[in-house]
């Protein structure tokens, strides 16, 4: 239960602190709020995988505990407790950052709980979260293998590359690559982010099967 519990604080952690800082600094209104974002999230990242990694992994994020599925890193018992965890997680982090705007609405300008949706075209949105969340999770598999990740860097790799993602993917989409950390937030923002939440969902999903395919062909014997 403890590694569930992990999850759930780790993905409170990410959502609330990378959400956050995107209502804080209005992202997408100039480019430091847009790196300023893109930081946060991956300095989130960092901040987990070394206060939670060695209880749960510190997936907090439904596709990578998917990804880790399909190469048999996770029963699927557990990889089922992880989502529903991570989504919990989400959802109270996005509470507390309603909360904040709802008392302070100046706040709430541009965004109001740093939902995401696509700014182009949904399948253009859906491309980018295919791409980018397969680039991120093959990432995740390949620094944490046992045998040949990064060992104790492997935290500060995926951070790095989360905040590399982000530049290139809040132009597109927001940037999610983590259906846990858009659902929380779409719950309470509604509207357009509430409608393209699938994309958030489906991009992600599909974007850790081939990071998964990918592994298996590189860098592992999944049949194993």
């Amino acid at each position: 239960m403890k590694k569930y519990f992990a999850e759930l604080v780790g993905t409170f952690v990410l959502t609330l602190l990378g959400c956050g800082t995107a209502v804080s600094l209005n992202c997408g209104s100039d480019t430091a709020s847009v790196v300023g974002t893109a930081v946060a999230f991956g300095l989130a990242v960092v901040a987990m995988a070394y206060t939670i990694g060695g209880i749960s992994g510190c997936h907090i994020n439904p596709a990578i505990t998917l990804g880790c599925l399909l190469t048999k890193r996770i029963s699927g018992k557990d990889a089922v407790m992880y989502m529903i965890f991570q989504v919990i997680g989400a959802v109270l982090a996005s509470c507390v950052l309603f909360a904040l705007v709802s008392t302070s609405p100046e706040l709430a300008q541009g965004t109001t709980t740093g939902a995401n949706a696509c700014s182009g075209t949904v399948l253009n949105g859906l491309i980018a979260e295919i791409v980018l969340t397969c680039i991120f999770v093959l990432v995740v598999l390949g620094t944490t293998d046992a045998e040949k990740g990064a060992g104790n860097f492997a935290g500060l790799a995926i951070g790095l590359s989360l905040i590399l993602i982000h530049l290139v993917g809040i132009h597109y989409t927001g940037t999610s690559v983590n259906p846990a950390r858009s659902i929380g937030p779409a719950l309470f923002e509604g509207g357009k982010a509430l409608n393209q939440l699938w994309v958030f969902i489906v991009g992600p999903f599909v974007g850790a099967v081939l990071a998964a395919c990918i592994w298996c062909g590189i860098g592992c014997d999944c049949k194993n």
